[in-house]
């Protein structure tokens, strides 16, 4: 179902599908505490020794160390004849048929992948706050997602990086300003991101890479 149709159909079938299982999670109360959530979750100390305090110091740290870890295999996975190919249909999907690719499978699998990715996200939420909220599944956490693409950069493995760091920054820093109307600076931020930075915040850089070194030619 996700795969069909254009980026933009894929988006909004995206977004359906989690609704619907946020409503899914939301009447099967009885397995995921509903509106409340699941809570109780117990973490044993890992490898024995580290335990997961109220100062976060392990949780953070074994988050850092997951992320790297992931973040290895997606840059090894987009440098591999996997991922040129996943380059060549995101350059022409039309044209890739031509060379017998088949687009469909394509991307099933990094859908697929993208999918696992994502649980691991939601397992390092569960396992370090000890808690899951149906609010995962809301349309909020999706467009945060979509905020911190793109201000860093969709496409770009260190815009994602670079994009949540600024979007987590700028929303503690702007609603501990106003914490009524912050929203309302983060848009003008995104606006003005898709505006003047095309490829967000890394496209932004590379591009004045680019420029700089132009002139020194």
């Amino acid at each position: 179902m996700v795969v069909r149709g254009g980026d933009l159909t894929r988006l909004m079938v995206t977004l359906g599908i989690g609704l619907m299982f946020f409503e899914i999670a939301n009447r099967a109360a009885f397995i995921t505490g509903g509106v409340d959530g699941l809570s109780g979750v117990e973490m044993r100390k890992i490898f024995g020794v580290f335990g997961f305090g109220l100062d976060g110091k392990t949780a953070y740290v074994y988050s850092l160390v997951v992320l790297f870890i992931v973040f290895v295999f997606a840059r090894t996975l987009v440098r591999s004849p996997f991922g040129l190919s996943l380059r060549g249909v995101r350059e022409g999907e039309l044209r890739m048929p031509a060379i017998g690719v088949s687009v469909p499978r394509k991307l099933v699998a990094v859908y697929t992948i993208g999918a696992g990715i994502a649980g691991i996200a939601g397992a390092l939420l569960a396992q370090t706050t000890q808690f899951v909220g149906i609010d995962t599944l809301g349309f909020p956490r999706s467009a945060d997602l979509m905020i911190m693409l793109i201000l860093g950069g969709a496409g770009y493995l260190y815009g994602a990086l670079i994009g949540a760091a600024v979007f987590m920054a700028f929303q503690d820093y702007l609603s501990n300003l106003n914490p009524v109307y912050w929203q309302f600076w983060l848009g003008l931020l995104l606006v003005l991101i898709v505006l003047f930075a095309r490829g967000g915040l890394m496209g932004g850089v590379l591009a004045l890479k680019r420029r700089f070194v132009k002139k020194r030619i």
